[in-house]
């Protein structure tokens, strides 16, 4: 079963000015919510897609991985001792139980289940109830992400149109880039990932289309090529790594790049709504 893309989790030192960076952007960023685990969030609600702006606010409330248990919080703490910027891709699940057979099937490293219910804290200062259902995996070839499927038990909490308007236009995601020094290195797992057997490989990387947005691996020169000098010096930690996030805008009438310094984490590429 092929799964569109969810959500993105950016790991930064600093939520608030993390969130002012994007607000500058013309992005409207929810309100802080807190995780039972330490860490702490704010979200970019695009349509069916959010960017989950992430930061450790309580590193005593951090259970560590064992065996066969995935940590969030302890990889998003050791992640973030090492450098800011894209920790996590996330897909879409209709059923959990179905995604952890297929990756198991496909010889994935996949964790234990896990499940958890957080508040939700909307504009207004009232709340709601928000729950989830996760299926981690991660892969030795990609050593510094981690992936994960997600299903949202509550959607009609979960999204709300006050978080979905946009000053600048915002309005769907139109790709995740990765850079990897060989980006066929990364099919099987990609692709195992979102579900999708059917890729496009060329000499420059690889493309995996998804139900919602693109997953795009190119090589170091070709994304130089695709974001320009500024935004790719910004690249600077171990391969592969997420680099960049592509958001589709309604009125902009060119292509605008934001290097990863500016968003204190990702390259923002927005692209004019065709």
């Amino acid at each position: 079963m092929a799964r569109g893309l969810d959500h993105v989790v950016v790991a930064v030192r600093d939520l608030d000015a993390a969130a002012k960076a994007w607000a500058e952007l013309g992005f409207t960023v929810t309100p802080e919510n807190r995780h039972a685990w330490g860490t702490a969030n704010r979200l970019v609600q695009l349509d069916g897609f959010f960017i989950e702006i992430l930061t450790v606010a309580d590193e005593s409330l951090i259970v560590e991985a064992s065996e066969g248990d995935f940590s969030f919080g302890a990889f998003n703490r050791d992640f973030l001792k090492k450098r800011q910027g894209a920790s996590m891709l996330v897909a879409e699940s209709n059923d959990p139980d179905q995604d952890r057979a297929d990756f198991l099937r496909l010889g994935l490293t996949t964790y234990a289940p896990f499940s958890f219910e957080r508040v939700a804290n909307f504009k207004d200062g009232s709340t709601g109830k928000v729950g989830f259902d996760l299926t981690f995996l991660t892969d030795q070839l990609i050593p510094d992400l981690a992936f994960f499927t997600c299903r949202n038990r509550y959607p009609e909490t979960f999204w709300n149109s006050d978080f979905q308007r946009h000053d600048n236009g915002a309005a769907a995601i139109g790709a995740i880039y990765m850079v990897a020094s060989d980006p066929s290195d990364h099919h099987e797992f990609l692709g195992g990932f979102a579900g999708q057997r059917e890729m496009r490989a060329t000499s420059l990387g690889l493309e995996i289309q998804t139900p919602r947005g693109l997953i795009s691996v190119l090589n170091p020169d070709a994304y130089r090529h695709v974001v320009r000098d500024a935004a790719a010096g910004g690249v600077t930690a171990t391969l592969p790594q997420i680099v960049a996030v592509e958001v589709v805008c309604r009125g902009l009438a060119s292509q605008k790049v934001i290097p990863a310094g500016e968003t204190l984490g990702i390259t923002v590429i927005l692209t004019p709504a065709v």
